[in-house]
C-alpha cells in the first residue's frame, strides 16, 4: 500500500486590483526609503553636530586669545604721566585684529572693538562657517557658529584698581 502526499499551495486572496498580493506591492521600498533618510539625518546630527561643537569651541578660544592680546595694550603715556593703567583702544583693536588675521583660516572672520562705558575693556566676536559632511546630502550645506569674548586690563597687586 502506498500513500501519496499531495502538495497544498497557499494562495493569498486577491488584492484590490484582483491579483493576489497586489495590496502590499512596493511597501518595502517606501519603508526602506524612509529608514534611509532617517539614518542619514541621524548620522548627520552626530557627525556634523560634533563638528559644530568643535567649531564653537574654536571660535570661543580664538575670541578669548584675541581679546587678551588687545587688553594688554596699555596707554604708555598715561601710565608714565599719572600712573594709571588704561588700555590704548587703538592699539588694542590693532593687536586683537592682528591676532585674528594670523589665527584665522578659511571660513573664520572676526572683529574687535571697545566696550562702551568700559575704558579698559575690549570685545572680540569670531564667526566660523564650515561646510557639512553628511547633512549636505539633505540640503544643509554649511553651519555657522559664533564665539564672543571680552577682556579687561586689571591693575594692582592686591586686586583690581588697587
Amino acid at each position: 500500500m502506498s500513500q501519496r502526499f499531495g502538495r497544498a499551495d497557499v494562495v493569498a486572496g486577491p488584492g484590490p486590483g484582483g491579483d493576489p498580493g497586489q495590496s502590499e506591492r512596493g511597501s518595502l521600498t517606501l519603508m526602506l526609503a524612509v529608514m534611509f533618510v532617517s539614518l542619514v539625518a541621524l548620522a548627520g546630527i552626530v557627525i556634523d553636530g560634533g563638528a559644530k561643537l568643535t567649531a564653537a569651541e574654536n571660535a570661543a578660544s580664538i575670541a578669548q586669545e584675541a581679546a587678551r592680546a588687545g587688553a594688554g595694550m596699555v596707554n604708555q603715556q598715561t601710565a608714565y604721566s599719572s600712573g594709571a593703567f588704561v588700555v590704548d583702544i587703538g592699539q588694542a583693536e590693532a593687536a586683537a585684529n592682528q591676532y585674528l588675521a594670523t589665527a584665522s583660516t578659511a571660513g573664520v572672520t572676526g572683529s574687535a572693538g571697545p566696550v562702551p562705558g568700559q575704558p579698559n575693556t575690549i570685545e572680540v566676536t569670531v564667526t566660523i562657517t564650515r561646510p557639512t559632511k553628511v547633512l549636505s546630502i539633505l540640503g544643509i550645506t554649511s553651519m555657522t557658529v559664533t564665539g564672543h569674548a571680552t577682556a579687561n586690563l586689571e591693575s594692582g597687586v592686591t586686586g583690581p584698581g588697587q
